[in-house]
């Protein structure tokens, strides 16, 4: 009489951990082959650009770092200006979401936040082109009348509102919803016993937040504020459709000319460049990727820096 073996519920588990291990080991390779490829093509194909001679790049013969700095500075200003308007609302939006909103309006609002950071940066553009740069300008054209000695408020103002400070809002707009979202996430898994211990003391709901929850969602705060930096710094179409760009480095957050970015850059030009031409704007890019590279590790470090303080301690 023949037997029929029978698969233990143990051995489904460990076939099943084992397909897991696997397919995610197979998702981490190919991770890492694409970004290996990414690199590889943008090295192989700056070359050309960066071994040129200075007059075969531009007319005046400035050479690929003159024409690459201001792309950098642009592309660093208009990210760094987002930031610095987005990261201090993120985080209130997120606190609130979190802490200080009745559950019936901390729901809708959390969909919301999550909706907007799935709307495309094309709806940006238009918004900040048609809508937000007509409104801005007589807020500009006052700033400059009243505040114009100050070096980032210096005239003359851009008549139509198309300037690094209308682009650097829209930016700030964009990567609100991703920091909101994800530091809110991070606040809602602050330990519940730290903010009990922090009201048993006496602690009013501000202190418990600065006490219990800020420095708990520290690292998550850093991570949230590099995604939003990253696609700060890399956005395209909402820079090119609302920027009046110039290949310049300057400071003035309301002139009619400014210093565009390498993503920008790249987009308006592409699809007239020929020959080195197109090497220049992939080393262009290679720039852009390693600066990108530079701000992850930087984060990176700042995180492990932080780990010390954590729900299980």
């Amino acid at each position: 009489m023949t037997t029929t073996a029978r698969t233990s519920p143990r051995s489904i588990r460990r076939l099943g951990d084992k397909l897991f291990s696997r397919f995610s080991l197979a998702a981490g390779i190919i991770i890492l082959v694409t970004l290996a490829a990414v690199a590889v093509f943008l090295v192989a194909q700056s070359l050309p650009a960066l071994s040129a001679k200075p007059k075969d790049i531009s007319d005046d013969g400035a050479g690929f770092w003159a024409y690459v700095g201001p792309l950098i500075f642009g592309t660093v200003w208009a990210a760094a200006l987002a930031l610095m308007i987005a990261l201090p609302i993120s985080v209130g939006i997120a606190l609130f979401i979190s802490h200080y909103a009745p559950r019936r309006l901390a729901q809708p609002l959390g969909y919301v936040i999550d909706l907007l950071a799935a709307v495309p940066s094309v709806v940006y553009g238009l918004w900040g082109i048609s809508v937000l740069a007509p409104f801005v300008q007589p807020f500009y054209a006052w700033l400059v009348d009243n505040v114009g000695w100050f070096p980032l408020f210096a005239g003359p103002v851009s008549g139509t509102g198309r300037t690094v400070l209308t682009v650097a809002i829209v930016l700030a707009v964009m990567i609100m919803p991703i920091i909101t979202a994800l530091c809110r996430e991070v606040f809602l898994q602050t330990p519940r016993l730290h903010e009990e211990a922090a009201l048993a003391l006496g602690a009013t709901k501000w202190e418990v937040v600065k006490t219990a929850v800020l420095p708990f969602g520290r690292a998550g705060i850093i991570s949230a504020t590099m995604l939003g930096l990253g696609r700060a710094l890399g956005e395209t179409m909402a820079v090119a459709m609302v920027l009046s760009p110039a290949v310049i480095v300057s400071f003035a957050l309301l002139q009619s000319q400014n210093p565009t970015t390498i993503a920008a850059n790249i987009a308006l030009n592409f699809p007239e460049a020929h020959g080195l031409g197109i090497n220049v704007l992939i080393a262009t890019g290679l720039i852009l990727f390693i600066i990108t590279l530079i701000v992850n590790s930087i984060a990176r470090v700042i995180i492990n820096r932080r780990n010390a303080f954590s729900g299980a301690n």
